[in-house]
């Protein structure tokens, strides 16, 4: 199993702050049959600015680290961007890591809102040749409010990604039934970790794994592994859920 999204290089967010914590992080992704990790810190939240270069360096002493300890897990590079008006600059500046060097690129919007400028520079970001891809829709206040905005982004081709505990519920029943909306409705193409710690952000990966499997049958579980895979690979993923899942009506969203 893959996990795209996970804050586990130390000390550069509010991830791992020690070596040590990222070295617990690993066993436990290791325990839930996690073999590959894409590490994304935050960048231009307000608070964290992590730069591709520095994130690249960070992700080669962790990986050395792992063969040290005989963790089997690999580390690839990536970066969690908060959407901005000068991102596109900043790519073409080498400051923007793509996911594990692909064309695939996280965007996050702030949890309150979504900024007005976001489907111009989502639209932008496509012509780039880059696929932007949404993280946590399910936590955001106004796309809960408004699901058919995401829904217009999707149809317009950007991807989105919803967490492992936001589906098991540790988020509060609201997101976790909305999150269910998000796939029943093929609003979604990704389940990752957005681990940031072993305790109160674990990965929970294996939780949402078995819930998916249980409410909506293997081949959504394969879905969203294989979308994983590839990403990963620079790929095309995979637009369109199982039909025997997917419905006609999207279940009372809009």
């Amino acid at each position: 199993m893959m996990d795209i999204h996970c804050h586990i290089l130390p000390g550069i967010d509010d991830g791992a702050q020690t070596i040590y914590d990222s070295l617990d992080m690993a066993k436990q992704a290791v325990s839930q049959g996690i073999k590959q990790i894409i590490a994304t810190p935050h960048h231009m939240n307000g608070k964290y600015e992590n730069r591709k270069t520095g994130i690249i360096q960070k992700v080669n002493e962790l990986n050395k680290r792992l063969k040290e300890e005989q963790i089997d897990l690999e580390i690839l590079p990536g970066q969690e961007n908060r959407i901005y008006g000068e991102i596109l600059e900043d790519y073409e500046k080498g400051e923007i890591q793509t996911l594990a060097g692909t064309s695939y690129l996280f965007i996050e919007f702030p949890s309150g809102h979504v900024p007005r400028y976001a489907e111009t520079l989502l639209y932008e970001i496509q012509v780039k040749g880059l696929v932007p891809i949404i993280v946590h829709p399910e936590r955001n206040a106004e796309l809960i409010q408004h699901p058919d905005r995401l829904y217009e982004m999707v149809n317009n081709g950007v991807a989105t990604q919803i967490t492992a505990a936001s589906l098991t519920g540790a988020f509060g029943k609201k997101i976790k039934k909305f999150t269910e909306q998000l796939i029943e409705a093929n609003l979604t193409h990704f389940l990752a970790s957005d681990a940031h710690n072993v305790k109160t952000r674990a990965f929970k990966m294996d939780e949402a794994a078995d819930e998916i499997e249980k409410k909506y049958g293997a081949d959504m579980l394969y879905f969203f592994t294989e979308n994983a895979e590839l990403l990963a690979g620079g790929q095309s993923i995979y637009r369109e859920i199982p039909q025997p899942v997917r419905q006609k009506k999207l279940f009372g969203l809009f």
